[in-house]
């Protein structure tokens, strides 16, 4: 038996793994309402049922909130996790769906079939791309190419506040040599990639007081310091004019982008006015002399993500406030420090208030980013084994946002994660009428069963 057996028989099998990810699709597994936690439970059962199938020592494990799902199976070869997450996000606002949003449909569209229903795409039809690939493998085989060790989550759109204390607690079962990950995406909706660089998050919320009240701005303006214009001050100064970050010590253990990594990204053929066009934007507005994808993938950021001070109501009311806030984020990379960031933000903050004013800080959050070493010889296998099924070579990418698990791998259980995924830009997910392309599904099946056999 060979890898084209069991290519053979993911291809002649689609039809009932479609109908199996359907059948999970129906289950409201809404994380963040309580109202939603027996559908919850009902996930986290369908899937040990599911893995059971396949021949996988599965069960249905408590925590606090809703239940993991751990499995295992095989004892020789490498040892490979694979994580994902079977809990959505709210359907809100329900009015803008087209149809119910779990009462999944194969529908056709002019780009090809997709699968339209919530969780489709984040993350229960990517999460099934795995299980699919190891169905097809045991099919063909009559057992799993290695140690495999299945790890579902019922928790990631609400916060994960039980995933941390169940990997410290079980810690020696989770410990594997790689952690694969599917909850990314095709770079530009065709390249299939390897996501290597999470920028971490640190998130502050600073309020300047002033008066012990609103003021009449005819009586008090001139005379009164207004926290409005001492807050806009210390905005305004977070960069400077070549779009750097000002706060002292910020660039500690920001790394430069290595030549190799960079040739590779430069050859991916982002157009950073084609990418801001689609949101009626044109000019990039961040550091000078670096590259779009830098931007967002390897340079730090910070960003002012919202404002309340004075009267905001229709018409005009000439007030001078007591206070005004602003919430600040700071998306991080390499060795950066967010504790010893927000230290530093909060000492530039209260330096810049006048003595008639007082400053308060909240935090919303710091995590450090996550960058992942390709040295190891499992990622340019597992590069050319998504090259072979796709059109277009794959390539190493960077990702703007944060995936908290994949840091915890790495710091908790000393595994290596590596993040393969095949949504594309227009699934929607987290929104109305989330999809899923069957080329996704389909694919996604058939480059896990590669990256197994390159792996094993």
């Amino acid at each position: 038996m060979s890898l084209d057996d069991v290519l053979a028989r993911i291809d002649a099998d689609l039809p009932a793994a479609t109908d199996r990810l359907l059948d999970l699709l129906r289950i409201p597994s809404i994380s963040t309402d309580p109202a939603f936690k027996s559908d919850c439970d009902r996930a986290a059962d369908w899937l040990v049922a599911d893995l059971r199938s396949l021949g996988v020592a599965a069960e249905k494990r408590a925590t606090p909130g809703h239940p993991m799902v751990v499995g295992h199976a095989g004892d020789s070869g490498p040892h490979l996790l694979f994580y994902g997450h079977y809990d959505v996000q709210p359907v809100d606002p329900l009015e803008l769906w087209d149809r119910d949003p779990f009462d999944p449909e194969v529908q056709q569209t002019a780009s090809g079939p997709v699968i339209r229903a919530r969780g489709a795409g984040d993350d229960k039809g990517q999460m099934m791309t795995f299980v699919e690939a190891c169905r097809a493998w045991q099919a063909v085989h009559g057992k799993l190419p290695c140690r495999l060790t299945f790890f579902f989550e019922g928790e990631e759109e609400s916060g994960s506040p039980s995933l941390v204390p169940f990997m410290q607690e079980n810690a020696d079962e989770l410990k594997s040599d790689l952690a694969l990950i599917c909850d990314t995406g095709l770079f530009e909706s065709r390249v299939p990639a390897i996501t290597t660089m999470l920028r971490g998050m640190l998130g502050e919320e600073i309020t300047v007081t002033g008066p012990s009240k609103d003021l009449h701005s005819g009586m008090y303006g001139g005379i009164a310091m207004n926290p409005i214009r001492v807050l806009t001050r210390i905005l305004g100064g977070l960069h400077d004019e070549s779009g750097r970050v000002t706060v002292p010590g910020f660039y500690d253990g920001v790394p430069e982008l290595p030549d190799a990594l960079r040739s590779q990204w430069e050859a991916l053929g982002f157009d950073p006015a084609a990418f801001l066009g689609d949101v009626g934007l044109a000019v990039p507005a961040g550091e000078a002399g670096r590259s779009g994808l830098e931007m967002i993938w390897s340079r730090p950021t910070c960003e002012i993500n919202g404002i309340i001070g004075g009267y905001t109501g229709a018409g005009f009311k000439t007030v001078l406030p007591s206070q005004a806030s602003a919430k600040v984020s700071f998306r991080l990379v390499g060795d950066q420090d967010p504790l010893a960031i927000r230290e530093s933000f909060r000492e530039m903050v209260r330096a810049m208030v006048p003595a008639d004013c007082k400053v308060t800080f909240q935090g919303h959050g710091a995590g450090p980013a996550g960058s992942f070493d390709i040295s190891d010889p499992a990622f340019e296998a597992a590069r050319n084994a998504l090259s072979d099924e796709w059109p277009d070579a794959a390539a190493y990418i960077g990702c703007g946002g944060s995936i908290p698990v994949a840091g915890h791998f790495a710091r908790l259980l000393g595994t290596t994660p590596m993040l393969i995924g095949f949504g594309k830009d227009d699934d929607q997910i987290h929104s109305p009428n989330e999809k899923y392309d069957m080329e996704s599904f389909h694919k996604g099946i058939r480059s896990w069963a590669r990256v197994l056999d390159a792996l094993t």
